[in-house]
């Protein structure tokens, strides 16, 4: 596995775990325990980002044309990994 391949994986497995204690509070709204996991994977996720963006590119188009060119067409593009 590249370098790539694994930011973009720990990215995923955040964006993962988000959606999971997502759906556990949609039923469980008072469940602090859970809410505070949900906001420590959205850090994660937010941090993952970040990283993998720094070194390899935007993952969204809402992240591209950060730098003094419009970067969104290099490629392979996050989804090609």
């Amino acid at each position: 596995m590249t370098e790539k391949q694994k930011a973009l994986q720990d990215v995923r497995q955040h964006q993962f775990a988000m959606i999971d204690a997502g759906m556990y509070l949609d039923s469980h709204p008072e469940d602090e325990m859970a809410l505070q996991y949900f906001r420590m994977m959205r850090k994660k996720k937010q941090q993952a980002e970040e990283l993998y963006q720094k070194h390899f590119g935007p993952l969204t188009l809402f992240d591209a044309g950060t730098d003094k060119r419009w970067n969104w067409i290099d490629e392979p593009w996050p989804w090609e990994v």
